[in-house]
């Protein structure tokens, strides 16, 4: 029994350290803490190599902007002002100019995903794997700018991603996408609490 599970260890220990570092980065990103972003660097570097393997292409890119979106969030949670009041940013909910906006750019990334899955790729699950990666850059963007409803997105996201890691057996992400969708669940509760206190 120790041996098997040692063999597995020693089989999947990448994938094993991207989930452990992605509990952390959730655990902190549900506290707002700006380690939030420097843990999520590193996860995203493991995630890359991961779904490289696995041929989840579109997921393998969405880790790069990942990687590039935990440089910007580290620098606009420690230095982001409001530009009314001059104060660090906080916790909001999005505007509806800005939901056009997000509503546009899912539409046309979520397409020109599927047309290089289909086209450029071996992908056995292109709309999926565009479907979760689309959402993911968006949420990601509006965790960065603190917009609460980043954890709606983030919860239905992770959910559809706990049935496409299972069918790819990828065991250890699907079990975290399922406790990432717990922790999510939490965030917004966090996050309103954060928000009630403001208003």
């Amino acid at each position: 029994m120790i041996h098997s599970i040692t063999e597995w260890i020693a089989g999947n220990y990448v994938e094993l350290l991207g989930a452990i570092l992605g509990l952390i980065y959730i655990w902190f990103s549900v506290r707002q803490k700006i380690l939030t972003w420097p843990v999520g660097l590193l996860s995203s570097v493991f995630y890359i190599f991961i779904f490289f393997q696995a041929r989840l292409y579109a997921g393998m890119g969405l880790q790069v902007y990942y990687a590039a979106m935990s440089i910007y969030g580290w620098y606009y949670w420690a230095k982001g002002r409001n530009n009314d009041t001059g104060e660090k940013i906080n916790v909001s909910f999005t505007k509806p100019l800005v939901w056009m906006m997000i509503a546009a750019a899912f539409v046309i990334i979520f397409i020109l995903i599927v047309l290089v899955l289909k086209n450029y790729t071996d992908s056995d699950v292109p709309f999926i794997d565009s479907l979760t990666t689309t959402a993911g850059i968006i949420a990601t963007w509006m965790m960065a700018r603190k917009l609460i409803e980043n954890w709606i997105i983030w919860i239905l996201t992770d959910l559809i991603s706990v049935f496409l890691y299972v069918e790819k057996q990828l065991w250890v992400t699907a079990l975290l996408y399922l406790v990432f969708t717990t922790m999510a669940i939490l965030g917004f509760i966090e996050w309103r609490k954060n928000l009630n206190k403001l208003n």
